[in-house]
């Protein structure tokens, strides 16, 4: 059995700018295995949130390869790489990303109600999650009604709902203060004892030391520094 979850070969990544072109990833590989908690780091504009959006379908690579349970995502049409997207693949923005005209508890439902699953089901579901993160009394509040650090547990509640095996963080706890902080990063904890894998994206260096390792981007290359 395979315990590598994603993969990636010769990363190649470019941006044209007004100054000229900009590389991002020169020639990067690395290897991450199932059940890591990776923090991915590195100053604004090293590329973070253009290796998770590469990772989760949102972007292309110049060139190389990203092979997601050795599967090469650069080979899928639309169709299959949807169904990457809905089965394998939970993204928790750091604005989360909740959708304002509808409830924690539809917000959190949503990836069920997109996958065609059975409704009075998925809402159980939805319930028995929030509960988990203590958000019982906020099934019916909309977004604005909720706190930040309300809202940000309602979007890891809607990617955890998915059951998907890689879950992707761009700078989760970036607009909530450390107490909060601290209790989103114990659901990544949760989240690793059961085997799924997390890479999150932060410039909180107490954090980044709680993961397994950190991968640090610089000058286009990325090196894992072990915590």
């Amino acid at each position: 059995m395979n315990k590598n979850i994603l993969r990636i070969v010769n990363l190649k990544k470019s941006f044209n700018h007004k100054n000229g072109m900009v590389k991002i990833f020169k020639d990067v590989s690395l290897v991450v295995k199932k059940g890591d908690l990776v923090a991915l780091v590195g100053p604004s504009g090293s590329g973070k949130s253009t290796l998770l959006n590469m990772i989760s379908l949102l972007d292309k690579p110049d060139s190389g390869e990203i092979f997601l349970n050795d599967i090469d995502l650069k080979k899928l049409d639309e169709d299959k790489k949807n169904y990457i997207r809905k089965k394998n693949i939970s993204i928790i923005f750091q604005n989360n990303n909740l959708l304002n005209d509808f409830t924690a508890v539809e917000n959190v439902v949503m990836p069920l109600i997109i996958r065609n699953e059975d409704k009075k089901k998925s809402y159980l579901k939805a319930k028995s999650i929030l509960n988990n993160f203590n958000l019982s009394s906020r099934y019916d509040y909309f977004p604005d009604e909720l706190s930040g650090g309300e809202q940000q547990r309602v979007a890891i509640a809607r990617a955890l709902i998915s059951e998907t095996d890689l879950i992707l963080a761009d700078e989760p706890t970036g607009n909530l203060d450390f107490k909060t902080s601290l209790e989103i990063f114990s659901y990544f904890l949760k989240l690793k004892k059961l085997n799924k894998t997390i890479i999150f994206a932060t410039h909180n260096r107490e954090l980044a030391n709680k993961a397994d390792y950190k991968l640090s981007i610089s000058n286009g290359d990325i090196k894992r520094t072990n915590v």
